[in-house]
Parts: structure tokens; sequence; C-alpha cells
């Protein structure tokens, strides 16, 4: 697959219909990893010190359940607020993690499998004037910045529970399961946001089942690499050199 980018910064941010499908199917394949780990993988550790695998789910798991009702949102937000030092989104998935630290593998799944369409359907009702117009303070490296609320909705929070099934799947040695139609689709959008972020020329290959070609400019930076290794240092699991270096919100 190959994507040619005239302009890195024209190239436009998923829309509200398609990001609404690639959340549903997102919770979809998470779903399924979960319910393919055995007893020993949900002890295992991930690259997020703090977590191991059970509580990575937990969080996924806390996160649509904030998603689907904004009375469970503003719980977590005032129950973060009471914490001191740190970025706020820490302080918020550590109360997540804290509050359902009792749930067996078997009840965070279950969960998830029922809060799951009622996060996607929330987002998707959510009206177009707020998505546009409510813009949220954010945490470090990104506090300079002020997300539209839209943003969140249709991207970050797909990213985030994305991200986090890399993280299982690396801490448990399990094949992601990968699809040019799903991940290739959120893949590209990161690519398409990293490459609005610094703003060079650079001609990109990423490899494996979601991967593509993307070229900006002449004379930029030559990158090749796996696809998902490409979202692991932008994404801020592995500090990046050069172009690569730089970080997207997940």
């Amino acid at each position: 697959m190959e994507s040619a980018m005239i302009d890195a910064g024209v190239a436009a941010p998923l829309r509200h219909r398609e990001a609404m499908k690639l959340a549903e199917a997102e919770f979809a394949q998470t779903v399924a990893q979960l319910r393919s780990l055995s007893p020993e993988d949900w002890d295992r550790p991930t690259v997020c010190e703090l977590w191991d695998v059970r509580s990575m789910a937990t969080h996924v798991l806390a996160m649509a359940e904030a998603q689907a009702s904004f009375r469970q949102f503003a719980h977590d937000f005032r129950a973060a607020s009471k914490r001191t030092g740190g970025k706020m989104i820490d302080a918020m998935t550590a109360t997540q993690v804290h509050e359902r630290a009792s749930l067996t593998p078997e009840a965070i799944i279950s969960r998830l499998v029922a809060v799951a369409p009622k996060a996607v359907k929330a987002r998707r009702r959510t009206p177009a004037p707020m998505r546009w117009a409510v813009r949220m303070k954010q945490d470090p490296p990104f506090d300079a910045e002020r997300w539209r609320f839209g943003y969140l909705v249709d991207t970050v929070f797909t990213r985030d529970t994305w991200m986090h099934r890399l993280d299982v799947s690396r801490a448990t040695g399990h094949s992601m399961v990968l699809t040019a139609d799903h991940d290739g689709h959120l893949i590209a959008d990161v690519v398409a946001e990293w490459a609005r972020r610094h703003g060079q020329p650079f001609d990109l290959t990423l490899t494996g089942p979601a991967g593509g070609r993307w070229r900006v400019g002449d004379g930029g930076e030559r990158l090749e690499l796996d696809a998902l290794d490409f979202c692991w240092y932008v994404g801020s699991r592995q500090q990046g050199t050069g172009l690569l270096a730089t970080e997207v919100p997940f």
C-alpha cells in the first residue's frame, strides 16, 4: 500500500463517521485479544511501569465506561483531582485502576463487552458544535495545546485503546492481529498527524500488514521500519531520534 502525501499540512483528520467505525472495530479487537490471554498473561509487566496486563485492561475498561457515562467521567475527574502532584491523566488512570482492582479477568472482559457499544454510541452522538467548540487543556508534552473535544472523541480515545492492545501484545509475546483496513487506517492517520507536527520533508516506509509508504517533499529523512515500531516511537514508548522524536498523542 502506498500513500503519497503531496503536502502534510493539508492531510485531513478522520471524519466523525469513519472514526466511530474504527472505534467500534478497535473495541472488538481488544475484547478478542483479552479473551485469548492465558491466566499467566494477566500478571505480566508492561512497558508502563506501574501496570501489569490486568491493570492495563482495567484502564481500557474504565475509559470506555467514562466515555459511555458523563456521570462516570465526572466521578473519575473529581477523584483524580484529589490526588496531588503529577499529570491529571495519570491521576485519573490511577484512580480508575484502583477502583477496579478487585475485578477478575472474566469480569473485566464481561464489562468491556457490555459497555463498548454504549461508549461508541455516546461518542457518535456527541453534538458537532460541542466537538468543535469545546477545547481542553493538556498535560506535558502537549501542555501548550488546547485540543478540540472532537479530537479526543474521534481520534485519541481510539488510539489509546489501540496502543494498549500493542502494549499487551508486546508484554505477552503474542502477535498483534493487524489488518490494512483497520490498523492500516489508524496508522495512516498517525502518520498524517506526525507529518503535520514536524513539518519537514520525509520519505517513510512502514512494513507489515498495516504499513505503507508516504513521501512529502524532496531531500528529507528516509525512514524504513515496522509500522508497530513507528507507533512505539512516536507514541513515546521508546525515545526516537531525528523525525522519530516527534511525539503524537495516543
